[in-house]
């Protein structure tokens, strides 16, 4: 089997030496070619028998490396679907949790967010008891929320753009509310977004949400339709997220990542990106730094 082996190293990071010998050591491994995809980021083919044991050696070659990577087949590496997460993966914070400082209740509601993303409660329960603290709160806070707290996260907008522009279609899935998604995906550059809505009454939240909540089984549900609408394998897509309500998505994608994510998901993944940015996603699928789309 043809694999490709891509390390991503954070732009400016200091000089990493990478030991490939050590890093297979035991494997029957004959390595093909090498190409550097940009100062930080290259590819390393090879061929070998056994994707699993050839993960399993790299991640624990690499589980102190200050890089991330990636080992797949070179067949099927480029995308035609990006299915991605919102908060805290696209976008630097939990939406939910900032509407909370808003009501003055961010450390509560953070604290069950911090659960439901871990895996430890259900993702429906966990939404529909956080929506109903917030009863009361002024809609404008949406807005207010979103000028002040919410940011694209380093490389969101470049890796969407750059996947958009080479064909593929680029989808925003997120167990958090429309009204977000919507401009997130505006400004970084989707074709389409899915979300829950959060109901209001008289200019205030009503403290509850719409109905069926999109969490876990609904990502997943999302990807698959929307692959597809396309005519494409899960093996042309690629999904993205950080909590426990995106490791369906992840699990099923042809290549699954895991972003700054909770243990109960990079477990699972894939791949991971912890040190770069999201335009590791973009070295993942063979696209040189001289192919990115940029503003």
């Amino acid at each position: 089997m043809e694999l490709v082996l891509t390390t991503v190293a954070p732009s400016g990071a200091a000089s990493f030496s990478i030991g490939y010998a050590d890093a297979f050591q035991g494997l029957d491994v004959q390595i093909l070619d090498s190409v550097m995809l940009s100062p930080t980021a290259s590819d390393l083919v090879f061929e070998a028998a056994d994707l699993t044991a050839v993960r399993q050696a790299l991640g624990r070659a690499f589980a102190e490396a200050p890089i991330d990577w990636c080992v797949q087949p070179v067949e099927g590496r480029r995308k035609r679907l990006l299915v991605a997460d919102m908060d805290s993966t696209i976008i630097n914070v939990e939406c939910l949790d900032e509407l909370a400082d808003f009501a003055g209740k961010k450390a509560e509601i953070a604290a069950i967010t911090e659960r439901a993303m871990r895996g430890e409660l259900e993702f429906e329960g966990a939404l529909r008891e956080r929506v109903g603290m917030l009863k009361g709160l002024s809609t404008t806070a949406l807005q207010q929320a979103y000028d002040e707290r919410v940011r694209l996260n380093p490389g969101a907008r470049t890796l969407v753009r750059t996947m958009a522009e080479n064909g593929a279609r680029c989808v925003l899935v997120s167990g958090g509310f429309t009204f977000f998604t919507s401009r997130v995906a505006e400004a970084a550059g989707f074709h389409a977004d899915r979300a829950n809505t959060l109901l209001e009454e008289a200019g205030a939240l009503s403290g509850r949400v719409g109905e069926p909540i999109l969490g876990r089984e609904a990502k997943l549900a999302a990807l698959k339709e929307e692959a597809a609408a396309l005519g494409a394998p899960l093996s042309q897509t690629l999904a993205i997220g950080d909590g426990a309500n995106d490791l369906a998505m992840i699990e099923a994608a042809g290549l699954g990542v895991a972003y700054r994510a909770k243990p109960i998901v990079a477990a699972q993944a894939d791949a991971k990106v912890d040190h770069a940015d999201l335009t590791a996603l973009l070295y993942f699928q063979g696209y040189q730094a001289s192919d990115f789309v940029t503003d």
